[in-house]
């Protein structure tokens, strides 16, 4: 799906997203990233739910707002541990599916927002899916 036409910004902006990829500035993305105004550094992690903090502290420099993280999955909740350490360091932090991810992102950080967009753009495999690698 299209998000909008960039303006007159050097901000990184989310310009689409849909079938496990992630179209940032003209670079298509099809594995977990971490995106903010100036900022875009993959992810090792493969999906919200484990989320690495020793890989993540430092891509949360200078220190953000709020950091949403959208999964293709869909709506999520992280566990208490995560959001305890998002909440220890005063950022805060959001879940949600990953087109009100990109949508959220776009929009505060056109404000001039600090902040982080964790995207996960791949869903998880289901029960019915081929599950090889």
């Amino acid at each position: 799906m299209g998000l909008m036409e960039a303006g007159r910004t050097t901000a990184n902006l989310i310009r689409s997203y849909g079938a496990g990829e992630l179209r940032i500035g003209a670079a298509v993305h099809t594995t977990p990233i971490c995106v903010g105004a100036s900022l875009l550094a993959p992810l090792r992690t493969p999906q919200p739910l484990a989320l690495d903090f020793d890989e993540l502290a430092p891509l949360l420099e200078p220190k953000p707002e709020l950091v949403i993280i959208g999964w293709a999955g869909g709506q999520f909740f992280l566990p208490a541990a995560q959001r305890a350490w998002f909440f220890e360091r005063r950022i805060g932090v959001e879940t949600m599916e990953l087109g009100a991810a990109c949508r959220t992102y776009n929009v505060l950080v056109q404000d001039g927002r600090e902040v982080r967009a964790l995207l996960f753009p791949s869903r998880p495999p289901s029960a019915g899916d081929d599950a090889r690698l």
